[in-house]
C-alpha cells in the first residue's frame, strides 16, 4: 500500500523502510546530498576567474561578463555559472520578477534592409567623465529588418547641425532608405499647438527630408520604436565598459572605437537575416549629390530692402550688382548655413553674390524742417507777358485810364 501511494516499486520502499528504521528521517535523503559535485569548476580556475570580475568586471551583467573572459581570458563557462559565481561573490543580484504590463500589439519587423530606418539620440556619460567629457550625446541609427546598428557617432548636442551632419555621412556611404522612424523630439517635430495645426509648418529637417524624398514618421510613444530604444539600453550597457576597457577618454576616439570595432562585433552578435535579401537603399542622383550640402543646411528666410541689403544673424550683407538672377527690392532670398558655417545666399535656385558690411548701412538724414519757416512756394508764376495775363492787364489798364479822366 506504501509503494502505491509513494508510486514506487515494493523492492524500493522496503529499502526506504529499513533506512527509516537504521537512520530516522535523514536516511530519505540523496547520498549526495551536501557533497561537491563532480563537475564543479577546480579551485585554480576558480580564483582566477573570482579575481577578474572583481578587477575589470564587477559592474557587467553574467551573460556580458561571460563573453569577455572567454574572448579575452580563455575561460569559456556557461552564463548561469558566471552569474551563480557573480551572485556568491555579491556581484550580481538577481532581478525580481517583472509585473505585467499592459498589452501592446506586436509588429512585424520590416522585411529588407533600408526599408524602416530608426534613428535617435542618448545622452549619457559614455566615457565614464574621462578627459572631463561629462555627458555626451550619441547618434544611432538601426535597420528594422536585420537588427543592425547602420550608423553610429558621438556628438555634443542633438540638434539641427549634429544631425545633419550624421545623415550627410550616412547618405553619402549608404544612400536613400525608404523612411525613418524616429521621436517627436524638437530638432525633427513642431510641438506647438499653434505649428501642430498648420501642415505647412515644417523643421528644418523635415523640410530637408522631404525634399530628398525620404518619409519621416514620428512616433507617438517610445515602446513604438522600441528597436531603437532598446538598443540604447543595451549600448549603455556594453558600449560603456567597452569604451572604459578600451581606455577611450574623447569623443574623437570613441568614434573610431565605434566604426572600426564595436559596430562590426555588435552586428556579427545581435543582427538577424531579413526574409528579403533585397537592399532598398537608393543612390543619390547626380542633382541631389550636387545639392545635398544646401538641402542639409539651416535655412532661413529674409527680405532684401530697399538699398539691397539684409541682416542675419547680427551681421549686414550687401548683394553686389552683378548676380546669376535678377533681384528685386523686397525679394524674399533664403539664407542657407551649412555644415562648415559657411552661408550662402539663394533666390530662385542661384546663389548670389554678396559681400559682408563693416555695419549696419546708414540711412540718409533728412534736412531739418523749422516750424516757424514757412519754405519757399513753388507754384509756376506766369511772366506778364504770358498769354494768361493779357486779358487782366488789359483790363487793368481801362480801369487805370478811366480813374484818371476828370469829371
Amino acid at each position: 500500500m506504501a509503494a502505491k501511494l509513494l508510486k514506487l516499486s515494493v523492492r524500493q520502499a522496503r529499502r526506504l523502510k529499513h533506512k527509516v528504521k537504521k537512520q530516522g528521517i535523514s536516511g530519505l535523503t540523496h547520498g549526495n546530498h551536501g557533497q561537491a559535485s563532480h563537475n564543479r569548476l577546480p579551485k585554480r580556475e576558480l580564483v582566477k576567474i573570482v579575481g577578474w570580475l572583481h578587477k575589470h568586471y564587477y559592474d557587467f551583467g553574467p551573460t556580458f561578463a561571460s563573453e569577455k573572459l572567454r574572448d579575452d581570458h580563455g575561460l569559456d563557462h556557461d552564463p548561469k555559472t558566471i552569474r551563480q559565481i557573480m551572485i556568491d561573490q555579491g556581484l550580481w543580484k538577481p532581478r525580481k520578477k517583472k509585473t505585467a504590463l499592459p498589452h501592446r500589439q506586436w509588429r512585424e519587423r520590416k522585411s529588407a534592409y533600408g526599408e524602416m530606418i530608426q534613428f535617435d539620440g542618448s545622452y549619457e556619460h559614455w566615457l565614464e567623465d574621462r578627459g572631463g567629457t561629462g555627458e555626451i550625446c550619441l547618434l544611432a541609427a538601426i535597420d528594422d529588418a536585420t537588427g543592425k546598428i547602420v550608423s553610429a557617432e558621438f556628438s555634443s548636442h542633438e540638434g539641427v547641425l549634429p544631425v545633419f551632419a550624421f545623415w550627410q555621412r550616412y547618405l553619402v556611404a549608404q544612400g536613400k532608405p525608404r523612411l525613418i522612424y524616429l521621436d517627436k523630439f524638437s530638432t525633427y517635430h513642431q510641438n506647438q499647438s499653434l505649428a501642430k495645426e498648420n501642415n505647412d509648418t515644417l523643421t528644418q529637417f523635415q523640410r530637408a527630408m522631404a525634399e530628398l524624398r525620404i518619409e519621416v514618421i514620428p512616433a507617438n510613444s517610445p515602446q513604438a520604436k522600441g528597436r531603437v530604444e532598446r538598443l540604447f539600453g543595451t549600448l549603455q550597457d556594453r558600449l560603456i565598459k567597452e569604451l572604459r576597457l578600451a581606455n577611450v577618454s574623447n569623443s574623437n576616439q570613441a568614434n573610431e572605437f565605434l566604426k572600426k570595432e564595436f559596430i562590426l562585433k555588435f552586428n556579427a552578435k545581435f543582427a538577424v537575416t531579413p526574409r528579403s535579401e533585397a537592399d532598398l537603399h537608393q543612390p543619390l542622383g547626380i542633382k541631389e549629390q550636387k545639392q545635398l550640402a544646401g538641402i542639409l543646411s539651416r535655412q532661413t528666410e529674409r527680405t532684401v530692402l530697399n538699398d539691397f541689403t539684409f541682416s542675419f544673424q547680427n551681421q549686414w550683407y550687401q548683394l553686389i550688382k552683378e548676380q546669376p538672377v535678377t533681384v528685386c527690392k523686397k525679394d524674399t532670398v533664403i539664407v542657407e548655413e551649412h555644415l562648415d558655417h559657411s552661408i550662402y545666399i539663394r533666390l530662385r535656385g542661384k546663389h548670389l553674390n554678396y559681400q559682408l558690411l563693416p555695419k549696419r548701412p546708414e540711412k540718409q538724414i533728412a534736412p531739418i524742417q523749422i516750424p516757424w519757416v514757412l519754405p519757399a512756394s513753388k507754384a509756376y508764376i506766369p511772366p506778364a507777358n504770358h498769354p494768361w495775363r493779357q486779358t487782366f492787364y488789359a483790363t487793368a489798364q481801362t480801369n487805370l485810364q478811366r480813374t484818371a479822366i476828370p469829371r
